[in-house]
């Protein structure tokens, strides 16, 4: 295979130049920002989509575009590799060296990461490319898929897809199968016939009903979410709202729920305390909420699922009698109140890690069972395959090796052969089920959502029995624009803020002023902003606190424009 560098370069030029002056940076969730300005982007990822292919042996290389929970106006792209996984770290400072550079020195750039990266130019390369509803999204994939095929690389265009779907197609066509058929018609069938396996024709328990009010955030998820519909029998009761008539994410979707503590426009009338789950524009991000009786608000974030979600799979592995390593990996972000409750209620062991799914899911891979779940709600459980063996060998076999303490290291003086009965062959039967139910590849909206489902039906709760299982601290996050974020440092998962020199001091003292309190700072990966988070015993304490780290930011950090002051409605009760 011959590829002509100089062609790749006269393409770029011709349709693709760099418009733009200002350099941007592949962040936690790849490139994003204006779409109008990611043209040159998209295919100058088609490149490096390829390149790392034929890195990786020809093993398929997934490029999603969508801008997730942002704005219509915006955009963006991230690759997907191999095993589902985000780029490699130091192929996400490739991305952001080719991105950088001007048309005149494409060329030279594309040339060096095949140096570099030892690339074989000539072997086999296939990127599979989706994208999400907005209407610039098509436009920016025919750019990706030019740049692949400037590469002589095979391109296959999947069309409308939500995130995790693409990461679900790399990873099954990779595994030949193994993980799934890659189709989207073997991503809905292998999900659908795992839930309604579990599920069976018992479609009530307890408080639980079977009807479920589902935000689509106008994005992709909703069409999605319509598919699965078609596909299923009456075991779930969805009534989708939010399914296109409105502009992407535009005060709806898990985002706007999670940020802004309130129900979505958009709304049907629904019954008091009638469960409802929001989604966000890519699908990758899932929270649920209610109304109560009184007309108030509650919130089931991705720390809520995080805890529902360990406890059940808890459950099945006392039930199958197994021993299976399990951890929970949380962010900053996490509500202390659901740390607290995983670690001294349900008793797992808790990692912190930063921000970014990168993050989580690479620690989870440290357990037999990883659960993780950003308080935002993207999330998953990972499996490792001595896991998998063992519910599977569990499930078929009579004969099983069993350990004294489920949470005790292994160790042979703990083990033992002994016959399982009926009832724990049949829990493991169901593990297995959960598995497949489970998108293990990255956080998948609907497929946590039919997982969250399932454990509500098999406990008989409605969503009151699940929020008094902790009271949560309230919370608050704040933004604060400023002339640069890389003024702000942090260490120790993104709690300790390092730099500029006397921020961190300021907020270790404002923190001590309020009962269980607790706030951080980080810079946004996509946006010249400090984000702040801040949670205490009430809410008053907590916005007060919020706004306080946050003036702390303005005046240490370079902050742009007003600084923020603490509102009103609090100014008397704490001044």
């Amino acid at each position: 295979m011959s590829v002509n560098l100089r062609t790749v370069y006269a393409f770029a030029r011709e349709m693709y130049p760099k418009k733009v002056k200002g350099d941007i940076q592949y962040g936690t969730a790849g490139f994003r920002t204006k779409a109008e300005n990611l043209d040159y982007v998209m295919y100058r990822m088609g490149l490096l989509a390829t390149l790392r292919s034929r890195l990786k042996d020809g093993a398929v290389i997934g490029v999603m575009i969508t801008a997730s929970h942002n704005p219509e106006p915006d955009n963006g792209v991230k690759l997907v590799d191999p095993l589902g996984e985000m780029l490699e770290a130091r192929w996400e400072k490739l991305a952001t060296r080719l991105v950088n550079v001007s048309d005149q020195e494409l060329e030279s750039e594309i040339a060096a990461v095949i140096r570099e990266e030892n690339v074989c130019i000539s072997a086999k390369s296939t990127v599979f490319v989706g994208m999400d509803n907005r209407y610039h999204s098509p436009r920016l994939l025919k750019a990706v898929c030019d740049g692949v095929v400037a590469l002589k690389g095979s391109v296959k265009d999947f069309g409308i897809l939500t995130t995790p779907m693409l990461h679900y197609l790399v990873v099954a066509a990779n595994t030949r199968g193994g993980y799934g058929v890659p189709t989207e018609e073997g991503y809905y069938k292998k999900i659908i016939t795992a839930f309604q396996n579990i599920r069976g024709t018992t479609y009530t328990r307890g408080n639980y009903t079977n009807r479920v009010y589902f935000d689509g955030a106008n994005g992709v998820g909703a069409r999605k979410m319509l598919q699965f519909l078609k596909r299923m029998d009456s075991g779930l009761d969805v009534v989708v709202f939010n399914s296109g008539e409105g502009k992407i994410n535009h005060e709806c979707g898990a985002d706007y729920v999670k940020v802004q503590q309130k129900a979505p426009a958009g709304m049907p009338e629904i019954e008091a305390n009638g469960r409802c789950v929001s989604v966000d524009g890519d699908a990758d991000r899932v929270v649920y909420f209610f109304t109560d009786e009184n007309n108030c608000f509650h919130l089931l974030d991705g720390d809520r699922i995080a805890t529902l979600v360990a406890d059940y799979l808890m459950e099945l592995v006392r039930a199958c009698n197994i021993n299976l390593r399990m951890g929970l990996v949380q962010t900053a972000y996490a509500n202390g109140a659901s740390t607290d409750y995983i670690e001294h209620q349900l008793r797992v062991p808790v990692a912190c890690v930063p921000t970014g799914v990168k993050h989580l899911h690479h620690k989870a891979l440290e357990y037999d069972i990883g659960v993780y779940f950003e308080a935002n709600g993207h999330g998953t459980v990972i499996f490792s395959q001595n896991a998998k063996e063992i519910i599977k060998k569990a499930a078929e076999d009579e004969k099983l090796v069993n350990f004294s303490s489920i949470f005790k290291v292994f160790s042979l003086k703990n083990f033992f052969f002994c016959s399982l009965n009926e009832e724990q062959r049949s829990a493991a039967k169901t593990f297995l089920q959960i598995i497949d139910l489970i998108n293990e590849t990255v956080g998948d909206a609907i497929s946590d959502m039919l997982l969250v489902e399932t454990v509500l039906l098999a406990k008989g709760w409605c969503l009151k029995d699940w929020v008094n299982t902790y009271a949560d601290l309230p919370n608050l996050q704040l933004k604060v624009s400023v002339a640069d974020r890389n003024v702000i440092t942090t260490t120790d998962a993104e709690r300790i803020c390092v730099t500029p020199e006397g921020l961190q001091e300021e907020i270790n003292s404002l923190v001590a002023k309020y009962p269980r309190a607790r706030a951080f700072v980080r810079p946004s990966g996509t946006e010249d902003v400090v984000r702040v988070y801040a949670e205490a015993e009430s809410k008053e304490d907590t916005a007060v606190l919020a706004h306080e780290v946050a003036a702390a930011v303005h005046r240490l950090a370079g902050g742009v424009g007003n600084s923020p002051e603490i509102p009103r409605q609090f100014l008397n009760s704490h001044y």
